[in-house]
């Protein structure tokens, strides 16, 4: 990809009580891939949970953050899965990658 484009990332630890956190996060996948300007996602959970998705502009990442969905999945984050959290918003100005042909 040659033009710049933006990364959300959030990184969180769950509480024990988080039962039916993947059932949401998997429909917040599948609801952020259906928005304006969504470029895709990575994400990995261990002890940490590391969540980056990918948005073609500022205004495509406040456009998600007000989706009354996934306003409703950060309200349950807050009151019943996460630990704590974070979220960093980056410019991605370039990429590279290496992919093995074994």
């Amino acid at each position: 990809m040659n033009k710049a484009y933006y990364a959300v990332i959030f990184t969180s630890i769950l509480s024990k009580e988080a039962k039916d956190y993947d059932q949401m996060a998997e429909s917040m996948e599948t609801l952020a891939n259906q928005q304006p300007g969504f470029i895709g996602i990575e994400s990995v959970r261990e002890q940490i949970g590391i969540t980056i998705s990918y948005w073609k502009t500022l205004e495509d990442i406040k456009n998600w953050k007000s989706n009354v969905d996934h306003q409703l999945a950060q309200k349950l984050g807050i009151e019943k899965w996460y630990e704590s959290y974070k979220v960093r918003i980056c410019k991605v100005e370039r990429e590279y990658e290496f992919e093995a042909n074994l």
